[in-house]
């Protein structure tokens, strides 16, 4: 056994082995460097571009991302204008791609980087970890493309494709198994490419080595080392517990119209979705009669309340399931009101309204 093969074993104790792992980082290596997908912010990859990259494609596919991306760097070109934008226009830009607490982060660690840092990120996985909103995959990655350092970026494209190649029969979500993959890929990661040999990593785990037992395995340019292939496993590994089932809450949401503007209002800062805007909305599903008393107690008095489609959404750990209704009305303005009055306009151009009222805002442009 060669010393290099020995240094792989020894990373994880039980950890099974990866044959020949010079030639496997050569064999994806010469495929990356012809096949890279072509991506803004590698063509640019500063280590700003890269930062905003990585933390916009977590949980989100890339073709979403790409002209997110692009407008985030047309209003926000660096560190400077991120630290000093306001955080409705922040919330506004990321307004779709969800996770927003992302968003939140990257201005708090760009005041970070202004007041610490000169206005730069550092280019240490340690010292890139300490940052919000930096966790160990987005530090490697950061690390190794935008600074060529030689660490890894250990995400699930990752754990499934070394599976596969290892023949691993291990639960990929479970912390244990995590923890010894990331020890595993400290010592099988390019010294020479290290930005690179990760990416390579990425586009293989997003265009061959796929999800859900449907790897296009005659394409891969690392087939040769994958022992699930020669085995016939590819449509069981990896291995997956199912996770609990996620817990339902209904929803009653009100799209109201009073003088040709509509109600919103903010949600707290903490929990769920913070500090974004919202059509007003109560929990369990309500009748007409016990929206229109509702809408009394909130000072408005309904004339027509029409209802909305129904819509659904998934969020990691809860699903809302909600119904809507359109409400026309008087407010009485003796009273203080709870809501913001906002025209579709400016619903369009300066309100952060979540994705999982899209249905409702929808309704607007269809009124």
């Amino acid at each position: 056994m060669n010393k290099k093969r020995f240094i792989l074993d020894s990373a994880a104790e039980g950890f099974p082995e990866l044959e020949v792992p010079a030639q496997f980082q050569k064999d994806l290596l010469n495929w990356y460097h012809k096949n890279a997908r072509v991506l803004p912010w590698r063509s640019q990859p500063s280590p700003y571009r890269v930062w905003i990259s990585e933390m916009m494609l977590q949980q989100t596919r890339v073709d979403t991302v790409i002209p997110y991306f692009q407008r985030f760097m047309e209003a926000l070109p660096d560190i400077p204008a991120l630290a000093e934008v306001t955080e409705d226009k922040l919330l506004k830009l990321w307004q779709g791609l969800g996770y927003y607490n992302r968003a939140l982060n990257l201005k708090k660690t760009a005041q970070v980087l202004m007041s610490q840092y000169g206005g730069q990120l550092p280019p240490d996985r340690e010292a890139l970890l300490a940052l919000p909103g930096i966790g160990p995959y987005s530090a490697g990655a950061i690390s190794s493309i935008a600074f060529g350092r030689a660490v890894p970026a250990v995400d699930g494209n990752v754990l499934r494709i070394m599976a596969r190649l290892l023949a691993s029969y291990e639960d990929i979500n479970q912390g244990a198994h995590k923890k010894k993959m990331q020890a595993f890929m400290e010592k099988l990661v390019s010294p020479e490419e290290p930005g690179n040999f990760n990416q390579g990593l990425m586009d293989l785990g997003a265009g061959i080595c796929l999800p859900n037992g449907q790897p296009k395995c005659p394409d891969c340019p690392v087939q040769a080392h994958c022992k699930a292939y020669r085995q016939e496993l590819t449509a069981l590994i990896p291995v997956k517990i199912p996770k609990k089932k996620r817990r339902i809450e209904e929803k009653t949401v009100f799209v109201i119209a009073w003088q040709e503007r509509y109600a919103l209002q903010k949600r707290k800062s903490g929990g769920l979705l913070p500090n974004l805007w919202e059509f007003p909305n109560r929990e369990g599903h309500l009748k007409p009669e016990e929206s229109r008393e509702l809408l009394k107690d909130m000072g408005i008095q309904a004339v027509s309340i029409t209802p909305l489609a129904a819509s659904k959404h998934i969020f990691s750990h809860i699903e809302w399931h909600m119904k809507g209704f359109l409400v026309t009305g008087e407010v009485d303005e003796r009273g203080a009101s709870p809501f913001t009055w906002v025209t579709k306009e400016e619903i369009q151009q300066e309100y952060s309204i979540p994705t999982a009222f899209q249905a409702y805002t929808k309704s607007l442009e269809e009124e």
